[in-house]
């Protein structure tokens, strides 16, 4: 696994690319900017980009615009976000490309090693790993039932798929059902969840962050 790593705090860097390489991953590039992040991307075409949310010039959004234009650049890239807090719009913005390969962790998890690691290895693998507290924050004001006591058994294990990142293609062949059938289960479930086509918020993605909620709260 080659690991790009942008953050401007060098102790959190080093910190960082210290743990990754005695788990013997590949830290390809350390980066302390915008950037010098997007170039390390360009050069070393790496598998997972770690980024730090808010960098320099200003510290606002500068690491979530890296982010996503690196995403761009090279389409598969795994993006792990890491932040101080919450930062509620900035979480949105970059979730509303989808979940595939994304991870938006709170820095305070780094510490718990396991944690992290499997957050990292979860995103590399195409799969999805959002904080337990960016979840519940991010449905705080928009939500009071979830919905997903409606689904069907078979409803719950298409969203659990699509948690995990996996296309609507993907998800037929992991449950041995018609792409059509995949489509009908999703409009199910959308349907069932109160999430209309007119939603500014991206459907899936929202759809998403509930499963991960009730997942999260249930273990």
């Amino acid at each position: 696994m080659r690991i790009v790593i942008a953050e401007d705090d060098p102790l959190l860097r080093e910190g960082v690319a210290l743990l990754l390489r005695a788990e013997s991953l590949d830290v390809v590039a350390t980066t302390d900017s915008p950037d010098s992040f997007l170039a390390a991307v360009d050069a070393h075409r790496p598998d997972v980009a770690i980024v730090d949310v808010r960098m320099p010039p200003t510290h606002t959004d500068e690491g979530i615009t890296a982010a996503v234009e690196a995403r761009r650049r090279q389409p598969g890239l795994a993006v792990l976000v890491l932040s101080a807090y919450v930062e509620q719009a900035f979480a949105t913005e970059l979730l509303a490309g989808g979940t595939d390969r994304l991870g938006y962790l709170l820095k305070e998890r780094v510490g718990r090693v396991d944690q992290f690691l499997d957050a990292l290895h979860r995103v590399a693998a195409g799969g999805t790993a959002i904080d337990p507290e960016v979840v519940a924050q991010l449905l705080t004001r928009t939500r009071t039932d979830s919905g997903l006591e409606r689904l069907t058994a078979r409803e719950f294990d298409v969203l659990a798929l699509m948690a995990e990142g996996l296309g609507n293609t993907a998800i037929s062949e992991r449950l041995f059902v018609s792409e059509g059938a995949v489509h009908k289960h999703i409009r199910s479930i959308f349907a069932k969840l109160d999430l209309a086509p007119t939603d500014r918020a991206d459907r899936r993605v929202t759809a998403v962050l509930r499963y991960l909620e009730e997942t999260q709260r249930r273990g």
